[in-house]
């Protein structure tokens, strides 16, 4: 491994490469410079689910928090793309999971509009993980459980597990329509009765 390809080849690279380069000099926390979204080293390693590079860099002190130019972290890279196991791990060694997407999100609004079941049921379980703030679309993880998605049985499962976490069945979105509202409008009947059940 050269330095003139760090931190790129940690997507590759074994733990020991990591280390010998990290030894030679590289930053643990740099940023790609070949592309345009400057993903930091961690990143790097996450998308490529390497994790004897991933937990190299960790144990070098590596920024597992700096978000790219898109605002993904390892952390908030695995809420987006349904990866539980990267999701864990990072949290594990300590990720911020209040860092926010680019929507202004925490991790469980991705998970819970795009059907990620399981993913939302563990984050779910975080102390920190706020299931009721309002990104910059003016939608809670439960408004957007119901309005982007299609009220399938998955979408029914990932509702219950926010009404359950927590989730404020009255919080209306930026127009002042509640959940409830937008379930009767899109006739997810299921939905609607979740929602009335848990004081909507």
């Amino acid at each position: 491994m050269t330095e003139t390809l760090w931190p790129e080849l940690v997507a590759t690279a074994s733990a020991d490469e990591v280390r010998a380069a990290i030894a030679a000099g590289a930053d643990p926390s740099a940023t790609a410079t070949t592309e345009q979204q400057r993903s930091s080293a961690a990143l790097i390693a996450a998308r490529a689910r390497n994790f004897d590079a991933l937990d190299a860099l960790i144990e070098a002190g590596a920024d597992i928090n700096a978000q790219n130019r898109v605002k993904l972290n390892p952390f908030l890279w695995a809420c987006i793309n349904d990866d539980i196991e990267v999701a864990r791990h990072m949290v594990a060694a300590g990720a911020d999971i209040e860092r926010r997407t680019r929507f202004d999100g925490y991790g469980i609004h991705p998970t819970s509009e795009k059907g990620y079941v399981e993913l939302t049921r563990y984050l779910a379980t975080l102390p920190d993980m706020n299931v009721n703030y309002t990104n910059l679309c003016g939608w809670t993880p439960l408004l957007e459980a119901i309005i982007l998605r299609e009220g399938d049985a998955a979408q029914q499962e990932i509702v219950q597990i926010l009404l359950d976490a927590g989730a404020d069945p009255k919080m209306v979105d930026q127009w002042g329509v509640s959940p409830l509202q937008h379930a009767e409008k899109l006739g997810f009947t299921e939905i609607a009765a979740q929602l009335r059940e848990a004081g909507a």
